[in-house]
């Protein structure tokens, strides 16, 4: 396991570098807005995994964490200036906590039940949304891009370096859950939760871990989406294409194995 890990981790630094050193050779930026919709939906499709894949409860709601990543950074740039890199951990904590407050309310429900619970959760966050006028209403707002660090000849680069770096973070966390205790007691309430209960598998909160990892990932996907589009509004960050593409994409990989959704999010 330690020797995977060291190589997993090796591996990771070699692919930021191709990264970084893919924005020091190419000009056309169109590269970098078309790859970063690629690295984020490896983050998404690998958050929906761990609970939807290792757990099997099939989340319709992550336009919803999206969205709470994408408003909270917008609203802490709007308000303070603050960087990209705090608006994704406040992006990410905000989107855990809202993971851990729909486990906690509807983790108790099973199939399809739980399914329509996360439904709701997306129409009556999107409902909000679009009756706050600080945060753009139904019109939308317009973002205006900060300058680039030194080191990145753009601020879209940049940004693209970041969604690179989350997505290795997803991975990591993917492959850490899978490995570990906590991916066999997760596998165990997929198969049959009732028995895994009966042997000591503490199903819930392995449930409202795996929720609140979810959601904490799939807002830092949402995170620098104002920042990469200059301009965020409710139609587009609640779009239901997240919602079925975060699911779409494990299923096409493979659900059983961290890669899986890596796999199918550049397949689909």
């Amino acid at each position: 396991m330690y020797g995977g890990t060291r190589r997993f981790i090796v591996g990771a630094i070699v692919f930021l570098a191709l990264v970084y050193g893919l924005t020091r050779v190419v000009s056309n930026e169109y590269v970098f807005f078309a790859t970063y919709v690629v690295l984020q939906f490896i983050v998404l499709a690998t958050a929906w995994n761990i609970l939807g894949g290792y757990a099997g409860y099939v989340n319709f709601g992550s336009g919803a964490f999206f969205a709470v990543g994408a408003y909270t950074g917008v609203a802490l740039f709007k308000a303070f200036e603050a960087p990209i890199l705090v608006q994704v951990v406040a992006g990410a904590t905000m989107s855990g906590l809202l993971g851990l407050a729909v486990g906690a309310l509807s983790l108790r429900l099973r199939g399809i039940f739980f399914s329509i619970a996360t439904v709701a959760v997306a129409i009556v966050i999107e409902t909000a949304v679009v009756n706050t006028p600080y945060l753009g209403g139904a019109k939308g707002l317009p973002i205006l891009r900060p300058a680039p660090p030194a080191m990145f000849q753009s601020y879209l680069e940049f940004v693209f370096f970041v969604m690179a770096v989350l997505a290795v973070i997803a991975v990591f966390c993917a492959r850490y859950v899978e490995t570990s205790w906590i991916g066999r007691g997760l596998r165990a309430i997929r198969d049959n939760e009732g028995a895994a209960e009966c042997s000591g598998v503490p199903t819930l909160k392995l449930k409202l871990f795996a929720a609140t990892l979810s959601g904490a990932l799939m807002g830092a996907a949402g995170a620098p989406f104002a920042q990469y589009l200059s301009f965020i509004e409710p139609t587009s960050v609640f779009n239901l294409n997240y919602a079925v593409s975060a699911l779409a994409m494990p299923i096409i990989g493979g659900m059983s194995h961290w890669l899986g959704p890596v796999i199918g999010a550049l397949l689909l």
